[in-house]
């Protein structure tokens, strides 16, 4: 089959790769129709997240039709033609976290546990497609995709509808719906998102379905601000703003917005060249692997006793965070890999019923064959992408 592979920074191909197989009764195999690329993959691309082997299968956000079950997957429920889209994490339903809710921490999917924990200190939930840190396993920008503890992964499907209605529930639509979630909004908050890329769209509508009084979108691209504009959002376009901090504090009676959300994550731009500069100067000295710059701003900008939600991801360590202001402004801080299970009955509800635009972000729909271009494309925010489909 043809599959997405990493061969190294900044080079992705299209390549010939053996077929996926049941290896265990709990796999499927599923039929990608629709796959994508994500923002967080970009950091894969640019070489910042450690243990990528060349010819890694990329892709953590597909769907499709399944093909093949094992015995049992079989029993739990999952047959051969249902419609599935596939979260990034595998989930076994079985042991602590997954009794909590907690999927993204899963104790017993990722299959390489034990290097997790060297690296965050405990083990996450099995990814697609995304380092062996996080289990080495094949992602879905491909023909075919193995799913391991499908029947309690796999999230079934309406027969009808187009593949855009539904797509987004594989990560980014839960990850934005949980930032939102996670920041407690009350109809007379004030909510801030930095970063109108795909995750911060679907934070800044969740924000806005969930009833925030205003909603400030923040970025410096026409088109992401244009689309966060559509969904009903302020927007705050950096570019034409001295300070961002001081313009939130003069729009906010001199406090800051209620709520921040952080969609940006470990690639920031600083606020001024010279900041800028010292992060990209710090990361290639290796003295950060991060370049927090919108959580930062996030942690200052925000209001005393607000929170900071960040889904925006984060890989290694980082320096300059302002730990002062969020402990003597009594911050709640709350951040997370997404539980996707958690979120995808009411959002696919939500979905049915009109509440939530789920096409939102969608700029670009190629074949698979042309995603190792639109990496570029989507990393150099050229030709207006702001969110690729693949189509195998």
């Amino acid at each position: 089959m043809k599959a997405i592979c990493w061969q190294g920074k900044k080079d992705m191909r299209c390549e010939e790769v053996p077929d996926p197989r049941i290896e265990h009764p709990r796999d499927a195999i599923v039929r990608i129709t629709t796959t994508c690329i994500c923002g967080s993959d970009l950091h894969l691309y640019d070489g910042l997240i450690p243990t990528m082997c060349a010819g890694d299968v990329m892709g953590h956000e597909p769907m499709g039709e399944v093909v093949e079950v094992g015995p049992e997957a079989r029993s739990r429920g999952l047959k051969v033609g249902d419609r599935v889209v596939i979260p990034f994490q595998m989930t076994c339903g079985e042991c602590e976290q997954c009794l909590k809710g907690n999927f993204s921490v899963c104790q017993t999917t990722n299959r390489n546990a034990d290097l997790a924990k060297t690296f965050f200190g405990d083990t996450t939930a099995g990814l697609f497609g995304y380092s062996h840190i996080t289990g080495g396993y094949a992602g879905g920008q491909a023909e075919y995709l193995r799913v391991p503890f499908a029947a309690t992964t796999a999230v079934k499907l309406p027969k009808d509808g187009p593949d855009e209605r539904y797509i987004f529930l594989s990560d980014i639509l839960p990850t934005g719906w949980q930032a939102a979630v996670q920041a407690d909004i009350t109809p007379d908050d004030t909510v801030a998102v930095w970063g109108c890329g795909p995750v911060g769209l679907f934070a800044i509508h969740s924000a806005i379905v969930l009833g925030a009084k205003r909603v400030i979108a923040i970025d410096d691209v026409d088109e992401r601000l244009e689309r966060a504009r559509s969904t009903g959002a302020e927007v705050l376009d950096r570019r034409k703003v001295d300070n961002v901090l001081e313009y939130l504090r003069a729009t906010t009676r001199g406090h800051g917005p209620d709520k921040c959300i952080d969609a940006v994550g470990m690639e920031a731009h600083g606020p001024t060249p010279a900041l800028d500069f010292i992060d990209k100067a710090q990361t290639a000295l290796k003295l950060e692997t991060e370049r927090p710059a919108a959580l930062r701003e996030a942690i200052m900008a925000c209001k005393a006793a607000g929170v900071v939600s960040v889904p925006g991801v984060y890989g290694g360590l980082a320096n300059m965070i302002p730990l002062g202001a969020l402990m003597n402004k009594g911050l709640t801080l709350r951040t997370g890999q997404t539980h996707v299970r958690r979120w995808t009955d009411d959002l696919l509800r939500r979905i049915e019923e009109g509440q939530i635009n789920s096409t939102l972000p969608i700029t670009h729909t190629v074949p698979l064959g042309r995603a190792p271009e639109m990496y570029k494309t989507f990393r150099d925010k050229q030709d207006g992408c702001i969110k690729v489909l693949l189509k195998p």
